[in-house]
């Protein structure tokens, strides 16, 4: 139960103690407000628990310290535009997130917050804790994700790379580490960054353990976690490592890449393909009666009994459904449905539409659009990758398009700020 709590605080160790609030020095000056020397122990000692979990070495205290602190003097940015800009989330969102959490646990509400409370943590911090990771989340959203968009040209000239790199199943475990630089960078502090960065790919090729490098130097957003990017497909790469990364071998550093953020080193951890989409797909078409004041549920059901009876006695299901249904779009076609693939329709639906073979026709059951008949005309196995790799290609392209929009727009906000450290006073 330790390991799935403080994997669980992993979600808003970073947004306020947990324990009471001690007021001691200043660490950091953030516009108006302030970060609190014991708000960052209290996260330095979060985060050496999650790391300690994961089995990953700790880097000295005081790498650890300037990491933590610079997340927290993001955050309170982040937080302090969405509360100028109306950003609120009421009690019944928060109350919705937090017994997901719990139920993502295999617990009630009741029973998450004692086991918060029998290992030490106030349980009123982590439900505001909760409370401002939503409201950043919803932050990012309006300034960011809600602002990027993806067109078909986008698409096929995606996919089309994908073909001619012969790649476009393969996809990439990386681990990353950014040394940043300032907007209007001067050619000083290029130099500086670039000769960081230098010695850090040294160091690294000479043996020195990347995630804990990461942890201790990288300026990017994934420090905390080793620099882990996960497992990527090539539409999820930022655009500056895609000619990179598919030449690495499985453990090789690249070299120093540039861009407006600074300068990047990269890590293939691992690397794996996929397999083709084929689902089955079946060819069904139904009547619907829907319910009201006049036909009740008793009538609907009883309705398309008879009708499913004259249908066994010869009558053509097409014209039973263009004169009954009440399904207006699929009657005007006898009730045909076409060709549906699995979570086309609703659950109800889909299932007793599986349970029929071929030529069979259901016994009239419910939904929340009415009473319905279906009856399976055909089932197929389709090849569906072109289809599914667009689907795919679309989320992949916006959520590459959003990250690196979300690191402009971060650094756009810490340039503009005002911050002073007070760590070592």
């Amino acid at each position: 139960m330790r390991r799935l709590l403080v994997a669980v605080l992993a979600l808003s160790w970073s947004m306020g103690s947990f324990g009471a609030t001690i007021l001691d020095r200043i660490v950091a000056v953030v516009n108006e407000e302030v970060v609190l020397k014991s708000e960052l122990d209290q996260m330095v000692h979060t985060v050496q628990e999650q790391l300690v979990v994961k089995g990953t070495s700790l880097p000295p205290d005081y790498m650890l310290e300037q990491q933590v602190l610079e997340r927290l003097v993001m955050q309170q940015l982040q937080l302090q535009l969405a509360a100028r800009t109306g950003i609120r989330v009421g009690d019944e969102t928060l109350n919705q997130a937090l017994r997901r959490i719990a139920e993502d646990n295999g617990l009630t509400l009741s029973q998450f917050r004692d086991v918060l409370e029998q290992d030490g943590y106030d349980f009123p911090s982590f439900r505001e804790n909760i409370r401002r990771e939503l409201i950043i989340s919803q932050l990012h959203k309006r300034e960011v994700n809600d602002r990027v968009t993806v067109s078909e040209a986008e698409i096929d000239n995606f996919l089309t790379t994908q073909r001619k790199q012969g790649n476009q199943d393969v996809q990439y475990q990386l681990a990353h580490i950014l040394v940043a630089v300032p907007e209007a960078a001067s050619p000083e502090q290029l130099q500086a960054a670039r000769t960081r960065g230098g010695q850090l790919l040294h160091q690294l090729r000479e043996g020195t353990d990347f995630e804990k490098a990461a942890i201790a130097y990288s300026d990017g957003q994934q420090a905390l976690e080793g620099g882990s990017l996960g497992w990527r497909k090539m539409g999820q790469l930022p655009t500056l490592f895609v000619d990179v990364v598919p030449k690495l071998q499985v453990g090789e550093i690249s070299e120093l890449i540039r861009s407006p953020s600074g300068f990047h080193i990269v890590k293939l951890l691992d690397r794996r393909g996929e397999e083709q989409q084929v689902v089955t797909q079946t060819h069904a078409r139904h009547i619907l009666v829907r319910t009201d004041e006049l036909t009740s549920n008793r009538d609907a059901q009883l309705r398309l009994g008879q009708l499913r009876q004259r249908a066994f006695q010869g009558d053509d299901f097409s014209e039973l459904a263009q004169a009954h249904s009440d399904d207006k779009a699929s009657a005007l076609k006898g009730g045909d449905l076409g060709w549906i693939s699995p979570g086309q329709m609703i659950p109800r639906f889909e299932e007793v539409m599986m349970s029929l073979d071929p030529g069979e026709i259901s016994e009239p059951f419910r939904t929340q659009f009415g009473w319905h008949v279906v009856q399976v005309l055909d089932r197929r196995q389709q090849n569906m990758t072109e289809e599914f790799n667009r689907n795919r290609a679309r989320m992949e392209i916006r959520q590459r398009k959003i990250e690196e929009e979300l690191e402009n727009w971060l650094r756009q906000l810490r340039d503009e700020a005002y911050v002073e450290y007070r760590l070592d006073s």
